[in-house]
């Protein structure tokens, strides 16, 4: 389970949509999944199965991928509805220290 209580999940979204003035209204489902509707995306939200490392599924456009933290979840969301958002990632890698 996401740890995180859908209701929860689904006040943070309805709110971030606004603060990000975007069009959208949350709608939790009776399977428990989040889906926002109202938008030009397909978007559904689901706490993923215990037996993966995911902690969050979504489903954009019938394209499903896995997020492991409601922060990633809100990133993904954003970016699917907002085209002007510039998402930042950062990408963790293990190299030699490098010495100056």
């Amino acid at each position: 389970m996401s740890g995180i209580p859908i209701d929860l999940a689904c006040e943070l979204l309805t709110k971030s949509l606004a603060a990000w003035h975007l069009v959208g209204v949350v709608h939790r489902s009776i399977d428990e999944a989040i889906v926002i509707l109202g938008t030009p995306k397909d978007i559904r939200i689901d706490p993923a199965p215990p037996d993966l490392m995911f902690r969050w599924m979504i489903t954009i456009d019938n394209r499903k991928r896995g997020a492991i933290s409601f922060v990633s979840v809100l990133r993904q969301v954003r970016e699917a509805l907002d085209p002007g958002y510039a998402s930042t990632r950062v990408r963790v890698a293990v190299s030699p220290l490098v010495l100056s």
